[in-house]
C-alpha cells in the first residue's frame, strides 16, 4: 500500500548506521564478524536498509489508518498492536518491550531517587531501633531537645512542670 504523502527518499542513503545493520544481520545468523574482515556486502547493508525502512514506513502507515477508522488523530500503541496481531512473534516482542518498560517504570517510581539522601538520620534510627539498637540515641536527643526548648523558654516550662 502507498503512503497517503509519498516522501522522495534518496537512493543509495542509508538511514539506519552501518554497525547497526551490521550486528541485526550477526543476530539472524551471520556467521563472519571479525575485526578484521568486513561483516556483510555493502549490498546486503543497503538492501537491508531499505527492507527496514520500507517495513517502518508501512507499519506506521497502517496504524495511522486504524486510528483513523477508529475516528482519532493520533496514534496509540493499541493501533501498532492492531497492525501486528497476524504476526505472533512480532505482536509478542512489542508486548515483551512494553511490559519490560512498564516494570522498569513501577521500579523508578518505588526507588524515588530524589529522595534518597535528602531523608533524614530519623528513618534510620527507626530502623535500628527495630532491630534493638539505639533506644539510648532516642532518649539522648529527647534530652537535648527539652534542654533547647526550656532554653528557648528562658526557662519558664521548667518552673511551671516543677509548680
Amino acid at each position: 500500500m502507498a503512503e497517503p504523502r509519498a516522501r522522495p527518499r534518496a537512493k543509495n542513503q542509508q538511514i539506519f548506521s552501518t554497525p547497526d545493520l551490521t550486528d541485526l544481520l550477526y543476530a539472524y545468523g551471520t556467521t563472519v564478524r571479525t575485526p578484521t574482515t568486513p561483516s556483510a556486502l555493502t549490498g546486503t547493508i543497503t538492501v537491508l536498509d531499505e527492507i527496514l525502512t520500507d517495513f517502518i514506513i508501512e507499519t506506521c502507515h497502517y496504524a495511522s489508518l486504524s486510528a483513523s477508522y477508529s475516528r482519532r488523530q493520533k496514534i496509540k500503541v493499541d493501533d501498532f498492536k492492531f497492525v501486528l496481531r497476524k504476526d505472533e512473534i512480532l505482536l509478542g516482542r512489542v508486548l515483551e518491550q512494553l511490559w519490560r518498560e512498564r516494570r522498569i517504570k513501577e521500579e523508578r517510581k518505588v526507588v524515588d531517587f530524589e529522595k534518597i539522601g535528602t531523608e533524614g538520620v530519623g528513618d534510620l534510627e527507626g530502623i535500628a531501633e527495630a532491630g534493638g539498637v539505639g533506644a539510648e540515641t532516642k532518649n539522648k536527643r529527647r534530652r537535648k531537645r527539652k534542654a533547647e526548648d526550656d532554653a528557648a523558654d528562658g526557662g519558664r516550662s521548667a518552673k511551671r512542670v516543677a509548680s
